[in-house]
């Protein structure tokens, strides 16, 4: 397909370095009617600009097309697995260990639409109807981890989940798990011990107003504000929990790249 190229669109390095983990099947295979390239392209023009499939440009493949090898990529866990090398190449790249001893946590409630509503909840604090994001990050930032939960959910409940992921992520290295206040709890503290983490409530000063850069804190608020860049991530628009954590990841792996492009060429 010959077109002119949009700001999402993956360029060379990038391509090459992801075409390994996205071949489920061979490139050249028979039934294969549009260039892997094409879709991912797709894919993530869809993920920048939060349109709805059925908008996808017409110098695209089907937008049914594009939606469904998705899906397959997402099942498969192709951008886990990418993104799992890319954090390692970073963190040696910064003269870390590849796998990080420490981590940070934290979660945002996504606005429901009538595609996500059917399994919303409702947040009391944040008075908002919709999916909350649970978001796992080491200290660099980079994603270890995500789930999702009706927002009526509480944040402390989904510790000892979230620690297991992120053991299985790394290979059990993690030791600590930074917080905030939502967090607190004797309950908390044991399911994080229970995945082998210690949990640390790292409090806000009292008697304090306004912003306040809180150490270790912070990192997974950056995180998750590069993610927020992806607008389809703006609010919870999938039909699929597994959908909404699948394009987290997807975003989580193209920031990945794009800092490491010296590296990946």
């Amino acid at each position: 397909m010959t077109r002119r190229g949009y700001p999402s669109d993956v360029d060379d390095d990038t391509y090459f370095f992801l075409l390994p983990y996205l071949l489920l099947s061979p490139e050249d295979a028979r039934r294969r009617k549009y260039p892997i390239r094409d879709v991912l392209n797709a894919l993530l023009w869809v993920a920048r600009t939060g349109a709805q499939w059925a908008y996808l440009p017409h110098d695209f493949p089907p937008a049914e097309t594009v939606r469904q090898q998705a899906h397959r990529w997402f099942e498969a866990a192709c951008f886990q697995s990418a993104a799992h090398d890319l954090r390692i190449l970073s963190r040696v790249e910064k003269g870390r260990n590849g796998a990080p001893s420490a981590i940070i946590i934290d979660s945002r409630t996504l606005h429901s639409t009538p595609e996500s509503g059917h399994r919303a909840g409702f947040d009391g604090a944040k008075k908002r109807k919709g999916t909350t994001v649970h978001l796992a990050v080491d200290t660099l930032g980079h994603v270890l981890a995500v789930l999702t939960t009706p927002a009526n959910e509480q944040d402390r409940a989904q510790v000892f989940d979230l620690c297991l992921d992120v053991q299985e992520a790394t290979g059990v290295t993690v030791q600590i798990a930074f917080a905030d206040q939502g967090y607190t709890g004797t309950q908390t503290a044991l399911d994080a011990t229970q995945a082998g983490v210690e949990l640390v409530v790292v409090k806000r000063p009292e008697a304090t107003k306004g912003f306040i850069l809180l150490p270790k804190r912070w990192v997974v608020e950056r995180s998750l504000a590069w993610l927020a860049r992806f607008r389809r991530l703006g609010r919870d628009l999938e039909r699929l929990p597994t959908t909404l954590v699948g394009f987290h990841v997807l975003a989580a792996c193209i920031l990945l790249c794009n800092n490491l492009k010296p590296l990946v060429a």
